[in-house]
């Protein structure tokens, strides 16, 4: 590592940790079995991220700029409220299927024994989330295909819905895709 680029050891140390949390039968997570799977000290570590939360921040930054960043494009590509939360709820399926390691940052299973401030944002994350299908909820009450009394519940049951999808993945040691039988799923949710 000694020849990469500062912001690519960054990124290379952020991979690593991803892919030590798709093993959850595996080693502890640690700086030194991260330092030994990149042949580093683990002060090389340090020179990077002050502590293993700052790391998990890092995975937490990456989860939010990539989920935010496609919600975005959705809302702008879609116009149709009930396709949007469609659109959402399907991307943070799929999200978490090429992710499995940081689906186990998303359903907070990483976090246990961690800066409790990581826990929090992870609570915020769901929170932005439920925004974002309350916003396409009202779109779909506008345009009539809704109940705007509705909105709220409909969203944080949505929300519930993709939790318990993200668990059943991470639980089943990445076996159980998430969005396996989704669509009517989804379809049954938002009708």
């Amino acid at each position: 590592m000694a020849s990469t680029p500062p912001g690519q050891r960054k990124l290379q140390i952020l991979q690593a940790l991803a892919a030590m949390l798709e093993h959850p039968k595996g080693e502890k997570i640690t700086t030194a079995a991260l330092a030994r799977k990149l042949e580093v000290s683990e002060a090389a570590l340090y020179r990077h991220f002050a502590s293993k939360a700052q790391m998990f921040e890092g995975l937490i930054d990456f989860i939010e700029q990539s989920v935010f960043g496609l919600i975005n494009q959705i809302a702008e590509r879609q116009q149709d409220g009930l396709a949007q939360a469609r659109d959402i709820l399907t991307m943070l399926l799929r999200f978490a299927a090429s992710n499995p390691g940081m689906t186990r940052v998303l359903i907070g299973d990483a976090l246990v024994n961690e800066d409790e401030r990581l826990q929090q944002r992870m609570n915020q994350f769901y929170d932005r989330i439920e925004l974002a299908l309350k916003q396409a909820l009202r779109l779909a009450a506008a345009e009539g295909q809704a109940h705007e009394a509705d909105v709220a519940a409909r969203a944080d049951m949505l929300v519930s819905f993709v939790l318990g999808r993200w668990h059943r993945y991470a639980k089943s040691g990445f076996q159980l895709a998430p969005g396996a039988e989704a669509a009517v799923q989804i379809a049954l949710l938002l009708h």
